[in-house]
C-alpha cells in the first residue's frame, strides 16, 4: 500500500514544490501536472489524447465563437473545400431514399474514363455495402475518396441493365470549384457566383470574367450570397479586380500581431463599369472583406440583407498528427475604419449562434427599419462620404427583404422530406434520353423545357404517398416556385451548375433587384454617388 502511494506524495511534492518557489504555478506546467495524475492515478483506464483534446476545445470555449480546434478526421474536412482539390473518384452525387445517385461525373476524371454515368446508383465499395444500410455521408465519402493512385472496386446499379455492373476506378486528384455559376444575365451584365474562398478562386474568378468579356460584359454581378468566407488572400486579390493600384482592401489589428494593412497590387479591370455585389445574412468573413471594400471604395454597390458580422482573423495552427487550432489573431477593418464583428460573450457560443434567429424573429429580414446601429460606429466611405456603420456585418446600399409569397407548409413538406428532388431524380431517369435528344443545348432547354400540369400532378401524387395530403390552395399558392425549381434541378442533372442558377434565379429577389439597380444608369449613379444631380 505504500509503495503504490508513495508516487502520489512524489508528484505532489514536485507540484507544491514548484509553488513554494513561485506561488503563480504557470498554467501550460499546471495542465501538465493535471494530465499526468488523470493519466496514473485515476480509477478506470483512460484516453489521454481525448482528455488532451477536450482540455483544448475547454479553452479555446473562454475566447470567442470563432477560436476553434479540429481532430485530424474534421480537420481533413475543413481545409479539402479551400484547397482546390482531393484525391477521389471524380463523381458528383446525392443520398436519397438512402441511395447513392451520381448526378454528373467529372469531365475527364476517374469515373468519366471508365463508364460511369449520370443516374448509375452506387450500390457498393470494396465490397461494403454504402447504399440502403443508411450510411452517413460522411462514411460514404471516406470509402469514395483515398490516395491518389489507389483504386477502389465499386458496383452500380442502372436503369435498363437486368444486372449491377462492377467498376474497378482508380482514384485521382479531383478538382473542386468555388465559383459555381457563371453566366451573361443580359446583353451587357455578367453574373459569377462564388460559393467559398479557397485557394484557386481567383483564378476561377478570372477565368470566369474573361469568358463573359468574351460574351460581351460591360457590368458584373458577384454574388457572394451564402458564402460563409475562407482565405483572406483570396478575398484580397478578388477584391483587387475592381479597384485601383494602392487602394486599400482591408486592415488588421491585434494585440499580439503586427499590424498588416493590404492593399491592391494589380491592376483593376477597367473593362468592366457597373459591379454590383450581393449578399445575405449567411455572408461572412471573406465575403464581407470584398463587400466592404468595394462599398468603402466606392467602386460599386452592395445588394441583399444584412451581411453575418465576422470581423476576427483566425491563424491555422497545426499539429503533426493533423489535429488544428484556429486562433483568432486580430480584427480586421474595412478601409473607412469599420470592425463588422457583431458582439458576443466569450463562451457562450450558443447565443452567438442563435443571432441570425433573433434577426428573423426582430423583422430584420423584413424591413431595413427593424434594423439599429450604434451611432459611435458611423463612419463613412472615402470618396463620396456615404454614411456605412460597423459593429455587426456589411449594411447593403439597397435592401432587400425575403420573398415568402410562395410559401406554404406543403411547399415546406415537400422539400424537407425530399420529395422534389426524389421526382426530379425519377423524371429524368425515365426521360434522360429523350431530354438530351429534344433539348441538346442548355439554351434549348432554358428557352422551351417547360414543367407540365401532368408532372405537377406526379409530384402531388409522390408527395401523397409519403403521408403528405394535397391542399388546393397551398398547391396554387407554391406552384409557380415548385415549376421553376423543377426545371432548375433538371437543367442542372443534364448541363450543369450554372443552369441551375441561371433558372431558378428567378425566384431571388436579390438577383432580381441587382439586375434591376445595374441596369439602371441614372439610379446606379444616384445610390453611389447620392449628390450628383
Amino acid at each position: 500500500m505504500t509503495k503504490k502511494i508513495l508516487p502520489i506524495f512524489l508528484i505532489l511534492a514536485s507540484f507544491f514544490s514548484v509553488c513554494a518557489q513561485k506561488m503563480d504555478l504557470p498554467p501550460a506546467r499546471k495542465l501538465a501536472f493535471v494530465q499526468q495524475i488523470i493519466e496514473q492515478y485515476y480509477v478506470d483506464t483512460v484516453n489521454g489524447g481525448k482528455i488532451a483534446d477536450e482540455a483544448i476545445v475547454a479553452m479555446l470555449k473562454t475566447l470567442d465563437p470563432h477560436s476553434t480546434y479540429s481532430d485530424p478526421e474534421a480537420t481533413r474536412a475543413l481545409t479539402e473545400p479551400l484547397q482546390g482539390n482531393f484525391s477521389g473518384i471524380g463523381i458528383q452525387f446525392n443520398m436519397l431514399d438512402d441511395t447513392i445517385r451520381v448526378i454528373q461525373t467529372v469531365a475527364g476524371g476517374p469515373s468519366e474514363k471508365v463508364g460511369l454515368l449520370a443516374g448509375d446508383r452506387i450500390l457498393s465499395a470494396n465490397d461494403t455495402l454504402i447504399s440502403g444500410v443508411k450510411m452517413p455521408q460522411a462514411d460514404v465519402m471516406k470509402r469514395l475518396r483515398g490516395p491518389k493512385g489507389s483504386k477502389v472496386a465499386i458496383k452500380v446499379s442502372r436503369r435498363g441493365v437486368a444486372e449491377p455492373i462492377d467498376f474497378l476506378i482508380t482514384r485521382d486528384d479531383i478538382p473542386t470549384y468555388s465559383v459555381s455559376a457563371t453566366y451573361m444575365a443580359s446583353d451587357s451584365i455578367g453574373y459569377i457566383k462564388v460559393t467559398l474562398f479557397g485557394e484557386t478562386t481567383p483564378d476561377e474568378v478570372k477565368s470566369a470574367v474573361a469568358k463573359l468579356k468574351k460574351q460581351g460584359m460591360r457590368h458584373l454581378i458577384l454574388d457572394l450570397e451564402d458564402n460563409g468566407g475562407g482565405y483572406l488572400q483570396a478575398a484580397t486579390e478578388i477584391a483587387g479586380m475592381f479597384l485601383e493600384p494602392d487602394e486599400m482592401i482591408v486592415y488588421t489589428e491585434g494585440t499580439h500581431t503586427t499590424p498588416m494593412q493590404y492593399t491592391n497590387t494589380g491592376k483593376r479591370d477597367k473593362s468592366i463599369d457597373r459591379v454590383v455585389i450581393t449578399v445575405n445574412q449567411y455572408s461572412a468573413s471573406a465575403s464581407e472583406i470584398v463587400s466592404g471594400a468595394i462599398q468603402d471604395q466606392d467602386r460599386g454597390l452592395v445588394v441583399g440583407r444584412r451581411t453575418f458580422g465576422k470581423g476576427l482573423v483566425q491563424r491555422p495552427f497545426p499539429f503533426p498528427d493533423g489535429s488544428l487550432i484556429r486562433l483568432t489573431t486580430a480584427r480586421y477593418y474595412t478601409p473607412s475604419g469599420r470592425c463588422i464583428q457583431k458582439p458576443y460573450t466569450a463562451g457562450d457560443d450558443d447565443d452567438y449562434n442563435a443571432e441570425i434567429l433573433h434577426r428573423y424573429l426582430a423583422g430584420e429580414f423584413m424591413s431595413a427599419d427593424s434594423i439599429h446601429f450604434d451611432e459611435s460606429l458611423l463612419r463613412h466611405t472615402l470618396k463620396h462620404k456615404r454614411p456605412v456603420y460597423g459593429g455587426g456585418g456589411i449594411m447593403p446600399d439597397l435592401f432587400v427583404p425575403v420573398d415568402t409569397s410562395f410559401y406554404s407548409t406543403y411547399y415546406r413538406d415537400i422539400l424537407a422530406k425530399g420529395i422534389l428532388h426524389r421526382f426530379c431524380n425519377n423524371y429524368i431517369d425515365e426521360n434522360r434520353k429523350m431530354l438530351k435528344k429534344e433539348y441538346p443545348t442548355e439554351n434549348s432547354f432554358v428557352k422551351h423545357f417547360a414543367v407540365t400540369e401532368t408532372m405537377m400532378q406526379g409530384l402531388i401524387n409522390l408527395a401523397q404517398k409519403e403521408g403528405i395530403a394535397p391542399d388546393s390552395a397551398m398547391i396554387a399558392t407554391s406552384s409557380p416556385a415548385l415549376k421553376v425549381y423543377i426545371k432548375a434541378l433538371i437543367g442542372r442533372d443534364l448541363f450543369e451548375q450554372s443552369t441551375y442558377y441561371l433558372i431558378a434565379n428567378k425566384l431571388n429577389p436579390v438577383y432580381n433587384e441587382a439586375v434591376r439597380l445595374i441596369s439602371d444608369t441614372a439610379e446606379y449613379r444616384k445610390r453611389i454617388l447620392p449628390d450628383a444631380r
